[in-house]
């Protein structure tokens, strides 16, 4: 993995600690809206990670191919990826 792996570390860690909470307030059933709130944080911060894993494989993966198929081949699969993303 080409991203930074401590910050990509970290940032997941912290969208566990945000599940594990949202998990405690619906076992609460605490209201509707404060835990949609927090599903939205969290969704948001995993947006985040999955952005600077791209950029990275962008910036690695990619531009390091060592021939035009296989940058091409790179290419297609970050565009079946962020066909997955954008649905």
């Amino acid at each position: 993995m080409m991203a930074d792996k401590n910050k990509t570390l970290r940032l997941l860690k912290t969208a566990r600690g945000q599940l594990d909470g949202i998990l405690k307030m619906v076992e609460e059933d605490r209201y509707c809206i404060d835990i949609s709130q927090q599903v939205m944080a969290t969704e948001a911060l995993l947006n985040r990670v999955n952005r600077e894993i791209l950029t990275a494989h962008l910036r690695g993966c990619v531009q390091q191919a060592a021939t035009a198929e296989d940058r091409g081949e790179k290419v297609e699969e970050l565009i079946a990826t962020l066909d997955k993303i954008l649905k």
